[in-house]
């Protein structure tokens, strides 16, 4: 069984490559759309998202190499791909559990991504999101969520308090930035943190083990940039199943943070992550 590790600062279209890989033969995934719980057992009690390799005990290895070779039997896969983008934040705890694996490191327009996430961070509580991955979270751990849930609910009948509810990976020195930023600053931050780490990361990691895919050429050319993607991965394919596989790929978010913010907005996301949107070319 092959472990591909996607990683990918939020709303830079992780979902979508985990979704259309998963749509070959052999390949799959948990039925959720993250692990974030089975990630962080263990550490539960860790403040961030932020682990390095001296957090992965062998007691954790091998619980989560457990739960992968759970996944490759139950649904009799050759490829298991995981897509949780708190990793981004944690490669090398993650490469350390599982070294053999590869990274797919999919990244976006900081400035688009920061609208999208934005507008995640507005949105309602998903229940059923919540609940598909309440099924994955380990019993031991269940009290801790329990009240952590309880806790945000709390929270959000206080305006004051709802920034302390920032979604997606919890990065260090998140509590100070949040009394020093905007919202809007924050998920450019957060997108910041998660190429940047991922990006240092990598320099310690063999080349061969790392895909990378700019969302833009994706989606502006699913087939092209997926048939390579294939061939990496050694995934075999047959006629039809790439035009099938992306047939609803859609390129109508290229830019959107550009023409939804205003110049003001723009300028302080720009001034929060320019040296990462240059890395880029953005």
């Amino acid at each position: 069984m092959k472990q591909i590790i996607i990683i990918g600062a939020p709303r830079s279209g992780t979902n979508m490559l985990r979704d259309i890989l998963c749509k070959f033969g052999k390949v799959g995934t948990w039925p959720c759309d993250e692990i974030n719980y089975i990630w962080r057992h263990g550490n539960i009690f860790h403040k961030n998202d932020e682990f390095d390799k001296s957090l992965a005990k062998p007691k954790i290895k091998n619980y989560i190499n457990k739960k992968f070779n759970e996944i490759a039997t139950k649904y009799n896969l050759e490829y298991v791909v995981e897509k949780t983008c708190a990793n981004s934040l944690r490669v090398p705890f993650v490469d350390e559990i599982l070294p053999n694996s590869i990274f797919i490191f999919i990244y976006r327009n900081g400035i688009d991504a920061t609208y999208s996430a934005f507008k995640k961070q507005n949105s309602k509580i998903d229940i059923i999101y919540i609940l598909k991955k309440l099924r994955f979270v380990p019993i031991f751990d269940m009290p801790y969520y329990a009240m952590k849930f309880i806790v945000y609910r709390i929270l959000k009948f206080f305006p004051s308090k709802r920034k302390l509810m920032m979604w997606g990976p919890q990065f260090h020195e998140l509590d100070k930035d949040l009394s020093s930023h905007s919202l809007i600053e924050i998920c450019a931050l957060q997108w910041k943190k998660c190429v940047d780490m991922s990006e240092n990361a990598f320099l310690n990691i063999n080349n061969n083990r790392i895909i990378r895919v700019r969302y833009e050429d994706f989606v502006l050319e699913p087939k092209k940039v997926l048939e390579k993607i294939l061939r990496q991965l050694d995934i075999n394919f047959i006629d039809g199943e790439i035009e099938n596989a992306v047939k609803f790929v859609s390129k109508n978010s290229v830019g959107k943070g550009n023409f939804r913010f205003n110049k003001n907005q723009k300028n302080d996301i720009y001034n929060v992550i320019k040296d990462s949107l240059n890395r880029y070319g953005y």
